[in-house]
C-alpha cells in the first residue's frame, strides 16, 4: 500500500526558524520541498540565505573526535550553541602547545623527506659532498640524462670532450650521475649537456660526509621526528580522552545544528518589512496520520502556523511515494524500487509481486528438502544479515516446499511420498498448459490493475481503449474463451458475438488516439497526417496481437523449468546410483548442491523477468519519487 500524503506548509517568525527545525522536522518524516519552487505564483517571497555559523565548529570538533577512543555516550539532549562552542574551542586551545610543536616537527619531516628525494640516486658516490662543493678549478653538476641520449653521448661524444660523467645509479628512464669539467670549458660542456636533455638538479648545502652517509644520518632524524610526533599524538589523545563525554555531545550538537541550518536552503522568506514582519515559510509533505498529530501540537504553539492540504487540488503538486506493507511482504519491496517506486495514484504492486512471485518461483523449484533448505538458509541469513534477498528467498522455498509435496518430490526422490497433485516427469503435457493457464489468468489481473490505475489517475482513453484497458481485456477473455472451446471440442459462438467480443474491441484500439481526443472534448480529432496515422495504428494493432500470443506462450518457461527440475534431479539419481537402490552419499549431497545453487538462481531470474516483462508491462510505470524524510537523513 501507499502512504496517504497531506502537503503541510509551516510558516513563523524568521528569528524561530531553529527552534521549529528541532522540534518538528526532527521529529516527524517530513519530505521537504523548495518552498520557492512550490510558492512560485506568490511575488513576496525571497531566498532565506544565510551563512551557516556552525561550518568552523564541525571542522575543528571532527578534527577533535577522530583522535578520540571509541566512547558511548548518551546524545538524548543536546548542548546549546554557545555550549558547544565552548566546549570545542576549549580543547582546540587546551591542545595549542602541542599543536605548534606538532606543526615545526612535521615541517621539519617534510624538508628532511625532500633532502631524502634529492640524495638518494647519488648514495653510491663515494666521496664527500662539501669537498666537492669546495672545488674551485673543476664545476661540477649532479642530474639526471634519459637512457637513449645517455647511449649516444658515451658511443659518440664522451671521448672527445673534456669531461668525466661519474654514473650513480639506473632506474627504468633515467641515468643519475654527476659530470666533472674545467672551469674555463663548462659554458661549452654544459650546453652540450643540455642537448642531451640532461636534467641538472641542485643539492643544498645541507649534506655532510658522503651520499651515503648523509642518507643514514637524515633516516635517522626523520625517525627521531616521528618518535616525538607519536608521544605528541599520545599526549593529545590523553587530554582529550579527558573530555571525551563533552566534545562528543558537543560535536553531534554542532552537527545537527549545521543540518538543521542548512533546511533554509529549501525554506522561503517574506520580502523586509521590518526586523518583526519577516516569516518563514517550509514546504513538504507528511503522512495523513503524523499530520494529526502534528496539528495538535502545533496548535499549542503561538509562533507556529501550520497549513495542511490534500496536496491534489494542484496538478503540479507530486506527492512523494511512501510504501506500506506487512513484514512478509516488505523485503519484496526491494524488486519495487529497482523497475521504480509507483506514482502516489498508482496501485502498489509490492503485495501483488510477493504472491505472484513466490507462487512461480514454488512451481519452477518444487521440492520439499530443497525448499526446506532454502527456507532455513534464507531465514537465518536474514536474521544475521538483515539481507532482504535472504527473506525472499525464505519466502520461496516455503512455496517450493509446498509444490514439492503437491509433485512428490523430496531431495530428487520420488518415491519417498505420494504426490498429492502430480509428478511433473509424468504428466508434461499437463504441466505444461497448466502453466499456460497460470499465465492467463494473470495477465488477466495485471489488465484489471491497469484498468483500476487509469481510473485513479482519470485516464479514461487508458481505462477503455487501451491495449491493457477494457477493450484489451474484453478482447483477450474472448480469444482465450474462443481458444479453450476449440481445444474442449466445443462450438464457437456466432458471427454478431464474434465480433461484438473481437471486432470492436480491436476497433477501438485501433481508433484510441481520436476516440481519446472526443472524450478530453479537444477540437482537432484526428491527427493532421491521417495517412501516416492509419499506417501506424496498423503496425500497432498487428504489434498488439502479437503481444497477446507471445505473452502467453512465454508462461511456458514455468512449466519447462518444473520439468528442467525434474529431469536435472533424475540425472543426480542416476549419477549417484539411487536408481540401483545403493545410492552415493557424497554424490547426492553435491550434486542436490549444485541443481540448488545453479538452478535457484536461474529460476530466480526467470521469475523476476516474467514479473517485470510480462506482468509489470501492463500496468505500471513505475515513476514515483521516494519518500524522504528530513529526520532520516
Amino acid at each position: 500500500m501507499i502512504e496517504k500524503m497531506r502537503f503541510l506548509s509551516i510558516t513563523g517568525p524568521r528569528d524561530d526558524f531553529d527552534r521549529v527545525v528541532n522540534k518538528y522536522l526532527t521529529r516527524y518524516d517530513i519530505h521537504l520541498e523548495n518552498a520557492l519552487t512550490e510558492l512560485s505564483t506568490s511575488y513576496n517571497l525571497k531566498p532565506f540565505v544565510e551563512n551557516n555559523p556552525y561550518k568552523e565548529l564541525i571542522g575543528k570538533s571532527e578534527d577533535l573526535v577522530k583522535k578520540l577512543d571509541p566512547v558511548e555516550v548518551s546524545f538524548d539532549e543536546l548542548l546549546s550553541p554557545e555550549q558547544a562552542s565552548e566546549v570545542i574551542n576549549t580543547a582546540y586551545a587546551m591542545l595549542s602547545d602541542l599543536n605548534t610543536k606538532k606543526r615545526d616537527l612535521k615541517a621539519q619531516r617534510h624538508e628532511c623527506n625532500e633532502l631524502l628525494t634529492q640524495i638518494e640516486h647519488f648514495r653510491h658516490l663515494d666521496y664527500d659532498i662539501h669537498q666537492i662543493m669546495d672545488l674551485k678549478f673543476i664545476k661540477f653538476r649532479f642530474g639526471k640524462v634519459p637512457h637513449e641520449f645517455y647511449t649516444r653521448f658515451s658511443k659518440y661524444v664522451y671521448d672527445n670532450l673534456t669531461t668525466v660523467f661519474y654514473e650513480c645509479e639506473r632506474d627504468r628512464d633515467f641515468v643519475w650521475g654527476i659530470y666533472f669539467v674545467p672551469a674555463n670549458e663548462a659554458v661549452k660542456i654544459d650546453a652540450i649537456y643540455a642537448s642531451l636533455h640532461f636534467e641538472r638538479i641542485k643539492l643544498p648545502d645541507a649534506y655532510s660526509g658522503t651520499p651515503e652517509q648523509s642518507f643514514n644520518s637524515i633516516m635517522e632524524k626523520i625517525t627521531e621526528i616521528n618518535k616525538e610526533l607519536h608521544e605528541i599524538y599520545a599526549v593529545i589523545k590523553e587530554r582529550l580522552n579527558e573530555i571525551a563525554d563533552q566534545l562528543e555531545l558537543a560535536h553531534h550538537t554542532v552537527t545537527i545544528l549545521s543540518k538543521n541550518f542548512d533546511v533554509r536552503k529549501l525554506a522561503a522568506c517574506t520580502r523586509d518589512k521590518g526586523k518583526n514582519d519577516v516569516f518563514y515559510i517550509i514546504c513538504g509533505w507528511i503522512t495523513e496520520k503524523d499530520s494529526h498529530t502534528l496539528l495538535k501540537e502545533a496548535e499549542k504553539d503561538n509562533l507556529v502556523y501550520c497549513v495542511i492540504d490534500d496536496g491534489q487540488t494542484d496538478a503540479d503538486k507530486k506527492p512523494p511515494t511512501k510504501l506500506r506493507n506487512i513484514k512478509l511482504f516488505k523485503p519484496f519491496e526491494m524488486f519495487i524500487k529497482m523497475y521504480g517506486l509507483p506514482s502516489y495514484n498508482e496501485i502498489d504492486p509490492t503485495s501483488f509481486v510477493a504472491i505472484t512471485y513466490s507462487i512461480i518461483f514454488g512451481i519452477m523449484f518444487g521440492d520439499v528438502g530443497q525448499g526446506l533448505a532454502l527456507v532455513i538458509g534464507g531465514a537465518l541469513l536474514f536474521i544475521i544479515k538483515k539481507m532482504n534477498i535472504a527473506a525472499i528467498i525464505a519466502l520461496a522455498g516455503v512455496f517450493s516446499t509446498i509444490f514439492g509435496f503437491l509433485y512428490g518430490s523430496v531431495f530428487g526422490f520420488e518415491d519417498w511420498i505420494q504426490p498429492i497433485w502430480l509428478s511433473p516427469r509424468e504428466n508434461v503435457m499437463t504441466v505444461l498448459f497448466t502453466a499456460v493457464g497460470f499465465g492467463v489468468l494473470l495477465i488477466l489481473i495485471a489488465m484489471i490493475i491497469n484498468i483500476i490505475n487509469g481510473i485513479k489517475a482519470k485516464d479514461w482513453g487508458k481505462v477503455l481503449f487501451g491495449t491493457n484497458g477494457v477493450a484489451g481485456l474484453i478482447f483477450y477473455a474472448a480469444l482465450i474463451t474462443s481458444v479453450v472451446l476449440i481445444f474442449t471440442g466445443h462450438a464457437l459462438p456466432g458471427a454478431i458475438i464474434m465480433f461484438l467480443f473481437f471486432g470492436i474491441p480491436l476497433l477501438l484500439i485501433f481508433f484510441k488516439e481520436p476516440l481519446t481526443h472526443v472524450l478530453q472534448k479537444k477540437s482537432r480529432i484526428f491527427p493532421e497526417h491521417k495517412a501516416m496515422f492509419f499506417v501506424e495504428s496498423t503496425f500497432e494493432l498487428f504489434e498488439v496481437l502479437l503481444s497477446y500470443v507471445t505473452n502467453t506462450i512465454s508462461f511456458l518457461r514455468v512449466g519447462a523449468f518444473a520439468l528442467s527440475h525434474a529431469a536435472m534431479m533424475g540425472v543426480v539419481m542416476l549419477l549417484s546410483g539411487a536408481e540401483s537402490g545403493d545410492p552415493n552419499i557424497a554424490a547426492l549431497i553435491f550434486g542436490n548442491i549444485f541443481v540448488s545453487a545453479m538452478e535457484g538462481l536461474i529460476v530466480g531470474i526467470q521469475v523476476l523477468r516474467l514479473e517485470y516483462y510480462e506482468m509489470f508491462s501492463r500496468f505500471y510505470k513505475g515513476s514515483g519519487k521516494e519518500f524522504k524524510p528530513y529526520k532520516g537523513k
